[in-house]
Formats: structure tokens, C-alpha cells, sequence
């Protein structure tokens, strides 16, 4: 299989046979047996009013779950609660839901200003800016409010849930819950174990995530857990490739080609070029020096470029159009950016785009296997297929890989490890399932 040729038929019954199968798969966990009682969740209390917080609360909601939302920001408290109103109604106008059930919806969503509010509730999920000395003063002052079996979760993307729950005197009762925004329409839910959290507590929340609708991950505590942490190799690799000659819609397209609804940079435009634009920059000063990096995001939300709700980003738009069109001025800037930066721009075809964009999250993956962070490679599939836009006719990323040969993936790596450096370091188990001729489903 060449890396952009077109899906047959019976490739793509079986891919998504393998999706169905994959989806069920990620419910079982070894070491916790499908009888494991689990804790009653009659009350939820989520801290944060913003747009995380209100898709976590109206997901209860939707499932007759009453909750409580607390923020200590009463203007902030407002606005999440109307934006909550307004999806609701967006819902009704849209004829997906009536206006009775939008009613009985909101009556289940109360507001709150203080903690104490939340001493009631079986289950209280933090859903704050990624801030770690905020969270552990949220967690502490929960720990003395909350009652005895009521389970602690944060929704951090990407944060360690031990430096969290290490605050508490129950850390067994402390879990990482990682929804995506918006969380009352994204179906994935990573279910983020501790090294002290109780088998219960991880049987209940991933219960719980089935019960609101959603495919529900088990993951180890890993910078960025499952999703998150092959998606940076992802996104990496396309901004590195611009960098070195392609332009953003070359990316895209190749990416449209091979099966995903959207490109990296029409997401980007569509998401905002400014999530987490300030977290970034003061990440710089701090960062490894022994690797490449790239700012060019950085600069376009400098430029004032955040993408679709600012009518340009990597690409311009029309009002009250979302259409991608390529945009010269910004096109010009790339190219100029190269040579500043001392870079011989080059044509770049789509086999390279869609090597460089897939491998490193297959090389990735591989490493998550081989630490336990992920249980089985289906499970980085259904991650990716649920939550990041994969194609599910590939299957995901690694059951792709699969497809492709791990020895003429590793071997590409190896090559990438040697003109890139570090980003590319090869997963000694890609080595050795290469070397064995091997497949990670037989892991």
C-alpha cells in the first residue's frame, strides 16, 4: 500500500469492522474486572463556567444527571450559563431537540459561586485553565468540602493527575477526565489513571462516559495522555513542512486526499490560532534546546491572524462564508519567513506530507505501547478516530501502520531521525517489530 492510495472496497468493510471492534475493546481493562461495583453518581458539581465546562455540564444534563456549576467569577458564571441556554436553543431551532426537553435540561443545571455548593456532589470534575498551582488549591479545598466517596477529576489535557492528587488525603479517589471541547457534542473521553487511583473510581468513569454517549479511553498519566500526544507530532510536522517549502493548502490537500475531512490548518483557523497562544509563548523560555521548534502559529496571532472569527488566518475569508481560500499575503510571509530563518525552501510532494504527518504519530504511539500508557493499539486507533478526525476507512494510525509494513515505516523514520533529529528518535519497539516482521495487532 502506498501511503496516499485509494481505499478499496473490502479495505474499507474491514477497516471499519475493526473500528466497531476496536470501540468495544477499549471498555475492557485487564486488571478491572466488567463486575466491578461501581460508585453511584447521583450528583455532579463541574468548577469552571467556560466553554469546557458548560459542554461537561449540559452532557449530564442531556442524560438526566442534575449539576451544579460553580464559578467564583459571577459575570463569568452568567455568560457560561447563557452561552449554555443558547446551544440548547440552537438545538431546538435546529429541530433536534423540542422545547420541553430544553426545559427539563436547564432545570437540572444549577449555578453556583462557592464551593461549599458542590459538598453534596458524588462527583465533581475541575475544568480550569491549564494552571497546576490552581488546580491543586482547587483539589485541596474539594478535599475538605466534598463527602468521603465523592470522585475528584480533573479534565487538564495533558497535566500529571499525581502532582494533583498528591494535595489531597484521597488520592485514590483522584482521576483524570479529559472531554473535548465542545464537550457536549464530542464523542471521546480519556480516562486518565493515577498510580493510586481505585479500580472503582476508573470502572465508574468510564461507565459513566458510555452512559452519556461517549467512547471512553483508559490512558496513564503521559504529557498529553493518548490523544493530545500523538496530535503534536501531527501538527508539528505539518508547520515544519511549510516551513521548508509547502504551502498550507498543499498540506491540507494532501491530508484531504488521503481521508480527513479537514487539513491541520483549516482546523487551526477553524478552532482559533490563538488556543493556547499565551501558554505557548511562555513556554519558550523554557523548552528543550535540543530540537527544532516552530512559531509561526505564535506569530500569525501576533499579526492579528487568528483564523475564522478574525476573517483571516493561514487562509482569508469571506463574511459569513468559512470557505478556506489561499491567501497571498500570508503566503508571502511564509516564504519569506523561510529565508530569514536560513531555510532553502523546496517542492514538497504529497507522499512526504503524509509520512511526515502520520509517522511520527505511528512512532509515537509506538512508545505509549511499549510504556503501558496505552492498553492496545486499538485503543490509540479509537482515540484517533473518535476524537482527531482520522479517516475511519484507514482504520486509525497504527492498525494503518499495520497496512503500510512496520519495516518500511521504521526505516523512513530512521531516515527522518537523521535529516530532523530528536522529534524523530525511533520507538525501540517499532524496531523490534519491524525487525521481527511483526504487527502491533499482534501485541
Amino acid at each position: 500500500m502506498t501511503t496516499i492510495a485509494s481505499v478499496s472496497d473490502a479495505a474499507r468493510e474491514q477497516a471499519l469492522a475493526y473500528v466497531d471492534g476496536a470501540r468495544r475493546d477499549a471498555a475492557r481493562i485487564p486488571d478491572i474486572p466488567a463486575d466491578t461495583p461501581l460508585r453511584p453518581i447521583r450528583r455532579v458539581g463541574v468548577i469552571g463556567a467556560g466553554t469546557m465546562g458548560g459542554g461537561i455540564a449540559m452532557s449530564f444534563a442531556n442524560v438526566g444527571i442534575p449539576v451544579t456549576v460553580c464559578d467564583t467569577d459571577g459575570a463569568a458564571l452568567e455568560r457560561g450559563l447563557e452561552r449554555v441556554r443558547r446551544n440548547y436553543e440552537f438545538s431546538v431551532a435546529r429541530g433536534r431537540l423540542d422545547a420541553a426537553t430544553m426545559a427539563a435540561r436547564l432545570a437540572l443545571i444549577r449555578a453556583a459561586v462557592d464551593l461549599q455548593d458542590l459538598k453534596d456532589a458524588d462527583l465533581v470534575i475541575e475544568a480550569v485553565f491549564e494552571d497546576m498551582a490552581l488546580k491543586q488549591d482547587i483539589f485541596r479545598k474539594l478535599d475538605a468540602i466534598v463527602h468521603p466517596d465523592a470522585i475528584l477529576a480533573t479534565n487538564t489535557s495533558g497535566l500529571d493527575i499525581d502532582e494533583i492528587a498528591v494535595v489531597t488525603r484521597r488520592p485514590q479517589d483522584v482521576v483524570g477526565a479529559h472531554f473535548f471541547s465542545p464537550a457536549h457534542v464530542q464523542k471521546l473521553l480519556e480516562v486518565v489513571r493515577g498510580a493510586r487511583t481505585a479500580p472503582e473510581v476508573i470502572a465508574t468513569l468510564m461507565s459513566l462516559g458510555r452512559r452519556m454517549g461517549k467512547v471512553s479511553v483508559l490512558s496513564r498519566i503521559y504529557p498529553g495522555f493518548i490523544g493530545n500526544a500523538l496530535f503534536r507530532q501531527y501538527v508539528r510536522e505539518a508547520h515544519f513542512l511549510v516551513e521548508e517549502g509547502a504551502l498550507p493548502h498543499e498540506v491540507d490537500s494532501a491530508l484531504g486526499r488521503f481521508g480527513y475531512a479537514m487539513g491541520v490548518f483549516a482546523v487551526h483557523d477553524m478552532a482559533g490560532n490563538d488556543v493556547g497562544w499565551q501558554m505557548r509563548k511562555a513556554q519558550m523560555a523554557t523548552r528543550p534546546r535540543d530540537r527544532r521548534w516552530n512559531d509561526l502559529i505564535l506569530e500569525l496571532c501576533d499579526m492579528g491572524r487568528l483564523g475564522q472569527k478574525s476573517g483571516k488566518g493561514w487562509y482569508r475569508y469571506e463574511n459569513g462564508d468559512r470557505t478556506p481560500r489561499r491567501d497571498p499575503e500570508i503566503e508571502r510571509y511564509i516564504v519569506e519567513r523561510s529565508a530569514h530563518l536560513g531555510i532553502e525552501r523546496r517542492p514538497i510532494g504529497e507522499d512526504e506530507i503524509i509520512k511526515r504527518c502520520l509517522y511520527g504519530m505511528i512512532n509515537e504511539g509506538a512508545k505509549l505501547l511499549e510504556q503501558g500508557i496505552a492498553l492496545r493499539a486499538s485503543d490509540i486507533d479509537i482515540v484517533f478516530v473518535t476524537g482527531y478526525g482520522f479517516p475511519a476507512e484507514r482504520g486509525g494510525p497504527m492498525y494503518y501502520a499495520d497496512q503500510v509494513g512496520l519495516a518500511g515505516i521504521f526505516a523512513d523514520v530512521k531516515q527522518f531521525h537523521t535529516r530532523h533529529g530528536a522529534w524523530w528518535t525511533p520507538s525501540p519497539l517499532l524496531e523490534r517489530l519491524a525487525a521481527s516482521g511483526k504487527k502491533f495487532a499482534e501485541l
